[in-house]
């Protein structure tokens, strides 16, 4: 099994308000506030953040919103109001919605965090039906320009040998070229979430993609930034959200 190729994902990426995020069809037809970060994008000031350690951890928004450790790479809500973000210079954002909007999902996914699963670790977080979910991968290094090592090769194989067919491809001796977005939706694929229902508008290259338009540590080094993405739930049916 391969799964889907981000190629063939269609739909066409709109801006938000702030004209500084890049939206995705599969998550606005559900009402769910989000964004993929361009550089310099701002979230709403309400939008709480893990610290993340590449690894399979995953955290709620509420809990965190509360005072809780916030060591994770995965971040859920279920309450209006507690919008959730997580950061990327190069690593993989997905941004996941159950069918109502109600539960959200942000999930950061290097390639450490794809061999140790943390997507599965969110997805199962969320404790909704996997194949009414929806999930859209945002910008991130793709095969165009990010090489990896054997090692890390080796480290993805052990998880995901019959899903790298044509997104982890030998280059110069001992290395390979990965494509980090891709591979994340054949992962969603491979766990249940419908090929209809994974959106790729925003898998644009981190580190050409002219411009730049995005931050990327491969390209900058320690001179770069952060892209700051978010999701938050669906309004409730009667518009309100909670104080605080």
């Amino acid at each position: 099994m391969t799964g889907p190729v981000i190629g063939s994902i269609t739909g066409s990426m709109t801006r938000s308000a702030s004209g500084r995020h890049l939206c995705d069809p599969v998550l606005e037809g559900l009402g769910v506030g989000h964004g993929f970060a361009e550089r310099g994008a701002q979230v709403p000031d309400y939008t709480v953040f893990p610290h993340q350690i590449h690894g399979v951890g995953v955290v709620r928004g509420e809990a965190l919103r509360a005072g809780a450790p916030s060591e994770a790479d995965a971040i859920v809500s279920t309450t209006p109001g507690v919008a959730i973000g997580i950061v990327t210079a190069d690593c993989v954002p997905i941004l996941v919605a159950s069918a109502d909007g109600g539960c959200v999902a942000a999930i950061h996914a290097g390639w450490r965090g794809l061999a140790a699963g943390v997507i599965e670790a969110g997805i199962e977080a969320m404790g909704q039906r996997v194949g009414g979910l929806r999930a859209a991968v945002g910008p991130a290094a793709r095969g165009c320009c990010y090489e990896v090592d054997e090692p890390v090769a080796a480290a993805l194989a052990r998880r995901y040998e019959g899903l790298l067919a044509g997104v982890l491809v030998p280059g110069r001796p001992g290395r390979h070229q990965l494509d980090l977005p891709a591979l994340a939706a054949r992962v969603l694929a491979r766990i249940g979430v419908g090929s209809d229902r994974i959106g790729a508008a925003a898998c644009l290259c981190t580190i050409c993609t002219p411009g730049p338009r995005f931050e990327s540590f491969r390209r900058d080094g320690p001179a770069s930034g952060r892209l700051r993405h978010f999701i938050e739930p669906a309004p409730a049916a009667d518009g309100r959200t909670p104080e605080g």
